[in-house]
């Protein structure tokens, strides 16, 4: 088919009356027999069909490839054994943590994420068994898992739990094509036939409380606050009062100026006009200095970024631009951080100099997928000192929980370069590799400084583990008490209810009986 027009916009199209009769100066010529092809947007059906068997056949092999990782997780659960390890059940640092850190660089996810994995691998295993069968076919995915998983938590007695895992394993398979609120509820359904104090019940709102900052390009970020509502009333009126406080020529929007005003309000200072009026006593009203409790961050760029474009560099968010940097340099202290000379420095803690080059030079803990920022980290001598001298090629920055975990659990090693590279080697012999962040933004950072002498280590001692922080109750008791607390709750409101229901039925029987005539 051949198919010529000359098309017209949106308003010519109105105008010249297309869709309702005759086309006035529309030129259209059609070849007789193919008009039908043209708009066939379907293609060959037979191509079609096997398309979405593949699709459908990878989504499978996907699932189950989930549920491959999950039975390995339990199967590195069961050589670990972390239960059995009573020497370490009441550390800070425990066998799960142990593990949790092997599987968080195996996988390159956070400790938190590698924690869920875990509990799902368990869970899988010891509890869901007929659940993990169906995963490991493919007929479900990851999502439908961990809402099994979730909602199945509380579920205490294993005669129950298995009760729940034979027909939930039966039935999930045609829940496919189920929203997730609706396999919600029906798993509910379920749960609550078997065992009614172990449906988990909606978490009050107030736990729902949260602050957060999200990095946007241009050094900007987007600051989300979840409070309550009266507080969250408080802080929009405060802020609505100070944003109205500068005159009519303020250029700034309304949104620009409550922005500014939640910046002022933070750091303990008042809103100023920035209209051009000479005479406005407002603008007079110049922020001063931060009072009360202030923030201090720390901002690390070269001296290029104070006259050039330059962009300097925010730990815990990344690049900022230079006109940002310079906004601050009025009001900040400038202090140069020095490349430390190859020299050792006596005793064990560095010197305020070499410790802040180690932190601007690492910037973050350098233990493999941990991003800690590193003012919030202890500084870790690689050889352990004596043994290994307070040297800048032998400093770096670990969260305390993987310089415990480096420390007390036997396992892990790790080698520094001059440059500051790190190679951790796992209990199981894989090497991660981890390079300072700063050298990646600040070249100089990452001059080598030069390899320290090291002594011969001094044996590990076999009491060291009474160094190690402990808590008061272990992992697993302290997991059974929630789920008990959260089971009592759930009982207390299924009695309440169940009072309820007794009181409205025998209010009920005593109207039938009033309204009843007297024989």
């Amino acid at each position: 088919m051949v198919l010529w027009a000359k098309f017209l916009s949106r308003s010519k199209l109105a105008s010249s009356g297309i869709g309702g009769g005759c086309v006035a100066g529309a030129d259209v010529s059609v070849a007789p027999g193919r008009f039908a092809h043209m708009f066939d947007i379907h293609g060959d059906s037979a191509t079609a069909a096997a398309t979405i068997d593949t699709i459908t056949t990878a989504a499978r092999d996907e699932n189950a490839a989930g549920a491959r990782r999950l039975a390995a997780i339990g199967d590195l659960y069961a050589l670990r054994a972390p239960d059995d390890d009573t020497e370490r059940l009441n550390w800070v640092i425990d066998g799960f943590c142990g593990l949790i850190a092997e599987l968080s660089v195996a996988l390159s996810m956070s400790r938190r994420r590698a924690t869920a994995q875990l509990h799902r691998a368990i869970t899988l295993r010891e509890r869901l068994p007929k659940v993990a069968a169906i995963y490991a076919k493919g007929l479900i995915d990851a999502a439908q898992v961990t809402l099994i998983i979730a909602r199945t938590d509380l579920i205490i007695d294993d005669q129950v739990a298995q009760t729940v895992d034979t027909e939930l394993a039966t039935k999930i398979p045609d829940w496919g094509s189920l929203s997730i609120p609706k396999m919600q509820q029906r798993i509910d359904a379920i749960i609550a036939r078997a065992d009614p104090a172990g449906v988990r019940r909606p978490c009050p709102p107030a736990d729902h409380r949260d602050v957060t900052v999200e990095p946007r390009p241009g050094g900007m970020a987007v600051l989300n606050a979840t409070l309550e509502a009266t507080v969250a009333v408080a802080i929009a009126d405060t802020l609505d009062a100070a944003a109205t406080g500068v005159c009519r020529g303020d250029p700034r929007t309304s949104a620009q100026r409550r922005a500014d005003a939640l910046a002022a309000l933070t750091t303990g200072g008042a809103m100023a006009c920035q209209c051009d009026d000479p005479d406005c006593h407002l603008a007079a009203a110049v922020t001063p200095a931060p009072v009360g409790l202030a923030a201090v961050i720390h901002v690390i760029a070269e001296p290029a970024t104070l006259t050039a474009d330059t962009p300097g560099f925010l730990p815990g968010y990344g690049q900022i631009p230079a006109e940002q940097v310079q906004a601050l340099v009025a009001r900040a202290r400038i202090r140069s951080v020095a490349i430390p000379k190859p020299v050792d420095e006596p005793g064990y803690r560095p010197s305020a100099a070499l410790a802040e080059f180690v932190r601007c030079r690492d910037l973050t803990c350098r233990f493999p997928e941990c991003d800690r920022p590193a003012e919030h980290c202890d500084i870790d001598h690689t050889v352990p000192y004596p043994a290994g001298p307070t040297h800048p090629s032998n400093l770096k920055t670990l969260c305390r929980f993987h310089h415990l975990l480096k420390t007390f659990h036997s396992g892990w090693s790790d080698h520094q370069y001059p440059d500051g590279t790190i190679v951790w080697t796992s209990p199981t012999g894989h090497t991660y590799i981890t390079k300072p962040e700063g050298a990646q933004w600040f070249t100089a950072l990452g001059t080598p400084t030069g390899t320290p002498e090291v002594s011969k280590s001094p044996p590990v001692s076999p009491q060291r583990g009474y160094c190690m922080p402990t808590r008061s109750t272990t992992r697993t008791q302290r997991r059974r008490k929630a789920i008990l607390a959260e089971r009592a709750t759930n009982q207390d409101h299924l009695d309440y209810e169940y009072a309820l229901m007794q009181d409205r039925a025998e209010a009920e029987a005593l109207a039938d009986e009033q309204s009843s005539p007297p024989f």
